[in-house]
């Protein structure tokens, strides 16, 4: 079996969201002991992540450094966080593996993903990204081309686009690095946003891919058999944080789909998990699993999390 392990953005924070270099690689750490797991029942695991936090503090940085240094493009902050985030787990899950005694070799890959140069997010950005800001601090930014726009008490906030990804540019060396038998951490915060322009010539983009939606294009692209999306809660949940709230179990996804319609999950935090599962398996996936890293095995079998299904 073939499981394409996407671990949220936050799952490489410590439990209050901090994200300092020593909170990381304790997260990674506990997710990578997951991923052991798998590997010692002989399940083939490829791991994406999400890079929120990551990229959210490199911001801090550009907007810190605005007037002395220009600031560094987005699709720069994802491969610098993929680079980043790839030694982290590459680390924890090597240490892991060697106090298990199992000799597996691990790869991390910076890997772009392809958009629509004429995206309509491009012309309108309507993603939030970063921190507020007051207006003569977001004004530097926007001299630098950035978009800003005033959200009144809160201050000034950055929006970019959010394309849909296309396609996985270094598919070609992921699937042979698996193939060869190295658990691959790729695609890290749903891939480099990079457009082809006329010429067939190759650029990043200041944009935010979705993970999810990456996520679940990394485990068709692998040919996985089970995508498992690792968040914060054991379950999807209808109607949150009301008396009536009850945990998602075993639904197809059509069924998951008229939930959603519903609004029973929220477009910032669960909708994107939702949409990335159904989509995977109605493309020919077996299964979806949307769980927390603590039912990472049991969700492999099914038998733990908000399990998504063909109809």
């Amino acid at each position: 079996m073939r499981v394409l392990l996407a671990l949220g953005g936050n799952a490489m924070t410590n439990a209050d969201g901090r994200a300092r270099p020593e909170d990381q690689i304790a997260a990674a750490g506990v997710a990578m002991a997951a991923v052991a797991d798998l590997l010692e029942q002989d399940v083939e695991v490829v791991i994406t992540h999400g890079n929120g936090p990551q990229v959210g503090n490199l911001l801090v940085k550009n907007e810190l450094a605005a007037a002395v240094v220009p600031p560094v493009p987005l699709d720069w902050c994802g491969a610098q966080t993929q680079a980043t985030l790839g030694n982290v787990l590459m680390n924890a899950l090597d240490a892991e593996l060697a106090g298990r005694g199992v000799d597996r070799r691990t790869a991390a890959l910076v890997t772009r993903t392809l958009v629509d140069a004429d995206d309509a997010g491009f012309t309108d950005p309507t993603k939030p990204i970063g921190r507020y800001l007051p207006a003569d601090e977001a004004a530097v930014l926007v001299e630098h081309g950035e978009t800003w726009q005033d959200r009144g008490e809160k201050g000034w906030r950055r929006v970019v686009a959010s394309p849909e990804p296309l396609e996985i540019l270094d598919a070609p060396a992921v699937r042979a690095l698996v193939d060869a038998g190295f658990v691959v951490v790729a695609n890290g915060g749903g891939g480099i946003p990079t457009v082809r322009g006329t010429d067939g010539s190759l650029h990043g983009v200041e944009a935010v891919i979705d993970k999810d939606l990456g996520a679940a294009l990394l485990a068709r692209t692998v040919a996985a058999d089970v995508l498992v999306i690792a968040t914060d809660v054991p379950h999807a949940v209808l109607s949150w944080g009301t008396p009536e709230a009850r945990d998602v179990g075993v639904v197809t996804a059509a069924e998951m789909r008229d939930l959603a319609a519903e609004g029973h999950f929220a477009s910032g935090s669960m909708g994107p998990k939702v949409d990335a599962a159904c989509r995977f398996v109605e493309q020919g996936g077996h299964r979806s699993v949307i769980t927390d890293l603590a039912h990472i095995s049991d969700a492999v079998r099914a038998t733990a999390g908000t399990v998504v299904v063909p109809n």
